[in-house]
């Protein structure tokens, strides 16, 4: 895992079908794309060995066909997809669809965070712990 931080962006006017972010970002533990697909567009059929998906829509509607049966996604929607699953996305309509593709295949390591109620701390404490700090100013 590299260390630090990094910053990327959504191209929603990209060429490319395929924006890699987790490349762009240096993520190592799951994957992480930008999917444009222009009216008419689709992918392949496929299915991964151990790879879960997760899909959100951004903007337009997702036509989301597994194992043969077509089922539709539209903005602010997500959907998960098991490994062993063929699917295939498309859009079958108008406008462009902006989706963000997740993938991962190893347990998810839960509630490993640390919450600290100041910047002046170096100890932390489990973030259920930690009271939410006071809504900043805003201009």
């Amino acid at each position: 895992m590299e260390p630090g931080v990094s910053q990327a962006a959504l191209d929603p006017d990209a060429e490319e079908r395929y924006l890699p972010l987790r490349r762009m970002l240096g993520v190592t533990t799951f994957g992480l794309n930008q999917i444009l697909l222009r009216p008419g567009q689709r992918g392949r059929i496929h299915r991964h060995a151990s790879q879960e998906e997760v899909y959100v829509v951004l903007a337009g509607t997702l036509t989301l066909t597994v194992e043969g049966e077509a089922r539709e996604l539209g903005q602010g929607e997500i959907v998960r997809v098991a490994p062993e699953v063929r699917r295939q996305i498309a859009n079958r309509h108008r406008l462009d669809l902006l989706l963000l593709a997740l993938g991962g295949a190893t347990e998810h390591v839960g509630r490993d965070g640390e919450a600290f109620e100041s910047w002046d701390q170096t100890e932390g404490a489990p973030p259920q712990k930690v009271p939410l700090p006071a809504d900043e100013p805003v201009s």
